[in-house]
């Protein structure tokens, strides 16, 4: 099960025990936000990309915010191709409504992106759709592993 590798992994950060889970669902931003009861922006969606063929990316974004598809291409040299729901329980390790960036497969690179950075902590997915956990950005950073901070979103007019 996903949420107990994720478990297991946030154990050497000694962060297992802040994951929440809840009696609905979290598979969505709208349904994360109403049950954590947060904003929507401050939940960490991670979306789940292909580039050639091999190479498996997960970018932490908020909640609120859109790929910018010319960011996207600028920064990893690509056009933005999700994942669809097998490929991201295969390549990833976690089924689509619980992918987070803790306890992925080998290989999986993470990437963080600058949306995130108005927010004091974001809530990430752990392993399931009913599950997250609430961590400041320097933990979001060194829990993910990420390979570092990207600006491949946009966030919503004003």
């Amino acid at each position: 099960m996903s949420i107990q590798r994720v478990r297991e992994y946030l154990e050497q950060f000694g962060a297992a025990e802040r994951i929440r889970e809840f009696a609905q669902s979290t598979a969505t931003v709208e349904l994360a936000a109403q049950a954590a009861g947060v904003e929507p922006g401050r939940i960490a969606k991670t979306l789940s990309f292909k580039l050639e063929e091999e190479r498996t990316l997960l970018i932490v974004a908020a909640g609120d915010a859109k790929v910018d598809n010319s960011k996207y291409k600028s920064t990893f040299g690509g056009k933005a191709k999700m994942l669809t729901a097998q490929e991201a329980e295969e390549r990833i390790g976690h089924a689509v409504g619980g992918v987070c960036p803790f306890g992925v497969k080998e290989g999986v690179e993470v990437y963080l992106d600058r949306s995130l950075e108005r927010f004091a902590t974001v809530l990430p997915a752990a392993g399931s759709s009913n599950s997250c956990i609430e961590l400041t950005l320097p933990e979001l950073e060194k829990f993910s592993g990420a390979k570092g901070w990207v600006d491949v979103c946009k966030l919503p007019q004003a």
